[in-house]
């Protein structure tokens, strides 16, 4: 059986190129989900705090470890999620993910988004004073909550890295400790390629996961599985339109992390197929003035407050994030 294309990371570390995504799963569908697709070659686990399954991750790993793959042939990330930005919580939200999972270690942990909020009030706590809107942290900055993943014990987590963060979040927590996050887990697709984040990671060594790379349908746009111009790529090569929105993703030297509960799927999205030079920019074209971010969060119920990305949709925000 193959197991797909292995990454080297600035660390070292072996990272399979095309993992399983686990946002946006129904709950009980993760776990056989997970059981699927370790049992036909997936060796990469992108998990996540906030979507509330990884306990399901857990169920699935106890009955594929060890009869199935030993955790050291394993790559599984989590993410610190928002209410744990403050340095004292990093380490006990990793703690906590840890049990929910029933591993001793993360092959990497990532910052989720560059946003605080304060902590034990749930998850998305609500503001006081302002109806539809969650609260922000806004006095833990950027910098203090990467150093306390950088105090993170090794035994523990073996790669640190970001996820969401733009260049100026990158150039901020890089200039105020000289410590170079792994990876940065982003939206990339053909509608969203992020050209000037991949010509930076590139030269600082960041690697970067794609997530998210069929699109999604957030936004009520037509979805990019069903492009004409994916579809004929798809046709060419006898594969499906989401192999081929992978292999964009692939040939680009990103790692991608597609998300299926349906065994035909999860199958089929990991048999890669190759796109010519050709093909490859044929779809790229596709992104030339249709220009999508499809997760920007001050569109999100309830919203945050808060301008990430320089999207005119982040005019109104009260606040950016505090990088110092």
């Amino acid at each position: 059986m193959s197991l797909g294309r292995i990454l080297t990371l600035s660390n070292g570390s072996k990272l399979p190129q095309i993992g399983l995504g686990t946002w946006l799963s129904q709950p009980n569908e993760v776990e056989s989900a997970v059981e699927i697709a370790v049992r036909n070659g997936y060796r990469h686990l992108d998990l996540a705090r906030v979507y509330q399954n990884q306990d399901e991750v857990g169920r699935a790993l106890k009955k594929i470890i060890p009869s199935v793959v030993k955790r050291e042939e394993l790559f599984i990330t989590s993410k610190l999620w928002n209410n744990s930005h403050q340095p004292d919580q990093v380490e006990k939200a990793l703690d906590e993910t840890l049990e929910q999972i029933g591993t001793d270690y993360l092959d990497l942990y990532l910052i989720h988004w560059p946003v605080a909020f304060p902590p034990g009030k749930g998850l998305f706590p609500l503001h006081p004073t302002k109806e539809g809107e969650v609260e922000l942290d806004t006095k833990t900055s950027l910098v203090e909550t990467w150093k306390a993943m950088i105090a993170l014990p090794k035994s523990k987590v073996r790669a640190i890295g970001v996820s969401n963060f733009t260049v100026d979040h990158l150039e901020a927590i890089i200039a105020a400790t000289g410590v170079v996050p792994v990876v940065n887990q982003i939206e990339a697709h053909p509608l969203l390629p992020q050209d000037e984040l991949v010509a930076y990671s590139k030269e600082k060594n960041i690697h970067l996961t794609a997530y998210s790379p069929l699109g999604n349908n957030l936004a009520g746009k037509p979805k990019l599985t069903e492009h004409p111009v994916v579809e004929e790529v798809a046709k060419k090569l006898g594969a499906t339109t989401a192999q081929v929105l992978v292999a964009w993703g692939v040939y680009r030297g990103y790692s991608v992390i597609p998300k299926s509960v349906q065994e035909s799927r999860i199958k089929s999205n990991f048999q890669q197929v190759e796109l010519s030079k050709e093909d490859y920019e044929k779809i790229s074209s596709i992104g030339k003035d249709n220009y999508t971010r499809f997760n920007i969060p001050i569109g999100y119920s309830p919203k945050w407050d808060i301008a990430l990305f320089g999207e005119p949709e982040e005019k109104s925000a009260s606040f950016t994030p505090t990088v110092q």
